[in-house]
């Protein structure tokens, strides 16, 4: 059995390091910044989680700035297309997992401008609840489906973090 060398260990190590320095990881999300137009801000956060049931879903919080100074603050969540069907009646129920609730309407109609919205979009106004979200607890968010049933999504503490930190630029 022949013996390792010290100057082996030491090129094994550093190449460890450097793979674990330079390996590409994934980013759960990353908070953009998008001039959509001259004087005119958009803010956002992407997520892409899975509900109870396996169905994936894309979760974007975004801040859009206006010219004039005026904010909005929403979050678009969009289902696959044919699987799900969203109730715009109903507003969107936040649970912290401390137990409080809170709602956030449905603004998806007020957003389409008069064009027929997508079943399997949503977009909720976040922007009065955001300031009673913890950062460091996770949340379950409560859609309401045309069917009268719902489907619940996990969103880890991280993403809150993201949001408040979008509201605050």
């Amino acid at each position: 059995m022949s013996k390792i060398r010290p100057i082996r260990w030491l090129l094994a190590a550093s190449i460890c390091v450097l793979l674990v320095i330079f390996s590409p990881l994934s980013a759960f999300a990353t908070v953009t910044q998008i001039e959509e137009a001259p004087g005119q801000m958009l803010y956002q956060s992407r997520q892409n989680l899975r509900d109870r049931t396996g169905k994936s879903w894309q979760v974007v919080a975004f801040k859009r700035v206006r010219p004039d100074g005026s904010e909005m603050v929403s979050l678009r969540l969009v289902g696959f297309l044919g699987a799900v069907e969203l109730d715009h009646n109903r507003s969107l129920t936040l649970t912290t997992s401390t137990g409080q609730t809170l709602t956030a309407k449905d603004v998806t109609n007020e957003i389409s401008q008069g064009a027929t919205a997508l079943a399997n979009v949503g977009e909720y106004d976040i922007q009065p609840v955001l300031s009673q979200l913890q950062s460091k607890i996770s949340l379950q968010l409560t859609l309401p489906m045309l069917t009268g049933s719902a489907i619940e999504l996990q969103i880890p503490s991280i993403a809150i973090q993201e949001w408040q930190t979008i509201a605050d630029r």
